[in-house]
């Protein structure tokens, strides 16, 4: 999504959780949205190993090596610090648009359909 050169406007209707609200997040900045009864859910990576010993520690230290990137991530699209960032993405985090708006994973919490000729919008043409 970063290397597109238009604008792209995201828009959460219903729910966007785990990468889902990562996308949410990485919309153009002023074009994410979001209903007003959606749900939005951040958390860390998830994951398994088996075998050997050896290879379950390379399985955890990819997995913290995933986890440090995407908390850097929600970082650069949110605003926030990593110091409020990383606490949050320990467990599922669970929040409705307007936290989610708090939050910098969205710009605006739709309370009404979207005019035609709103900047914010796509042309109906």
């Amino acid at each position: 999504m970063q290397y597109v050169q238009p604008p792209i406007a995201t828009w959460c209707v219903g729910q966007a959780c785990s990468m889902a609200s990562l996308l949410l997040a990485a919309g153009s900045p002023g074009m994410r949205h979001s209903l007003p009864h959606s749900r939005i859910m951040v958390h860390q990576p998830h994951g398994g190993a088996q075998g050997q010993a050896t290879d379950i520690q390379i399985q955890a230290e990819e997995i913290l090596r995933l986890k440090e990137r995407l908390n850097n991530l929600y970082v650069k699209h949110t605003g926030l610090p990593i110091e409020k960032i990383a606490p949050m993405m320990e467990r599922d985090k669970f929040m409705g648009a307007e936290e989610a708006k708090e939050m910098g994973l969205v710009d605006e919490v739709l309370t009404s359909p979207p005019k035609v000729g709103d900047k914010n919008t796509e042309n109906s043409e």
